[in-house]
């Protein structure tokens, strides 16, 4: 009886170390991902009013679990009974975080005009207020949605030589840590500005002008390392997943940069691939 618990300990520990390595792996190689993901919410998370912010933060959270909630058992079942289809999947949401990240460089360069809610927000009534977050929300949980498809599949194909077990309990820890992780630091991103305003009043000026100051700044700079990350996150995908693509490296310089390049090229040409539909598709309308 005692050689028994003895032995069910000792599996329990190596599933353990195994789990603990195998997260270790999958949130390294979704750390691309994850700074993408955090750039694009703590940008989508500011303009409201500073009573609204936590607030607003939740409900996208609460939608973040719920996507996690739909991708991961899907995932599963197809790593289960079609784990070819994962190379597939991903394959897709590299292009998709190409023509992301294409797309933002093309609008910094074109200085596309965008439509600000802040704006919105500060000369409209309650139910003005709730509607544009209600939409912010929905768009911020598209886009996590989608975000969220890619970690989850990336996190699982590092662990698909893995035991089911393992698969799931890994993948699963990562994608809350993703969630938790992510939209907590951007909680704290937006409250920089309240830390500065607490300074002000405590009669420290000049730090509390700088960290209200920085909260714009900080997002800038996310947006900017974000967009290099989903390049760099799509151009890995392809390398790995697409065989023909590790002929077009270029052997003098470093992999990283081989994969910036191609992940740059293809983003550029599924965005004009893109562009090209929605143009002709306005024509036929």
């Amino acid at each position: 009886m005692a050689s028994g618990i003895f032995a069910l300990l000792d599996d329990l520990a190596i599933l353990a170390d195994d789990i603990a390595l195998s997260t270790k792996i999958a949130t390294q190689k979704t750390a691309g991902i994850l700074g993408d993901d955090l750039a694009v919410n703590a940008e989508k998370a500011t303009g409201f009013k500073q009573d609204r912010e936590l607030k607003v933060i939740w409900e996208i959270t609460k939608g973040s679990l719920k996507n996690k909630a739909i991708i991961l058992p899907i995932s599963f079942i197809l790593s289960a009974i079609a784990p070819w289809t994962i190379p597939i999947i991903l394959v897709f949401g590299g292009l998709y975080l190409l023509y992301e990240g294409a797309e933002k460089i093309e609008e910094y360069f074109h200085k596309k005009s965008h439509t600000k809610d802040e704006e919105v927000l500060k000369n409209s009534t309650n139910e003005d207020v709730l509607s544009v977050e209600k939409q912010k929300i929905k768009a911020a949980v598209i886009t996590d949605f989608i975000l969220s498809i890619e970690i989850v599949i990336l996190a699982l194909g590092t662990v698909l030589d893995q035991p089911l077990t393992t698969q799931i309990i890994s993948t699963t820890i990562v994608a809350l840590l993703a969630t938790f992780g992510v939209y907590g630091i951007v909680a704290l991103i937006v409250r920089i500005d309240n830390l500065g305003f607490y300074l002000i009043k405590k009669e420290k000026v000049s730090l509390g002008n700088f960290f209200i100051a920085l909260m714009p700044k900080l997002i800038k700079i996310l947006s900017i390392v974000g967009t290099i990350a989903m390049i760099l996150v799509g151009g890995g995908i392809l390398s790995h997943n697409i065989e023909y693509v590790h002929h077009l490296f270029i052997s003098a310089i470093p992999v990283i940069l081989n994969e910036f390049i191609i992940g740059l090229v293809v983003g550029f040409i599924v965005l004009f691939v893109i562009n090209i539909a929605k143009s002709f598709k306005k024509k036929i309308a």
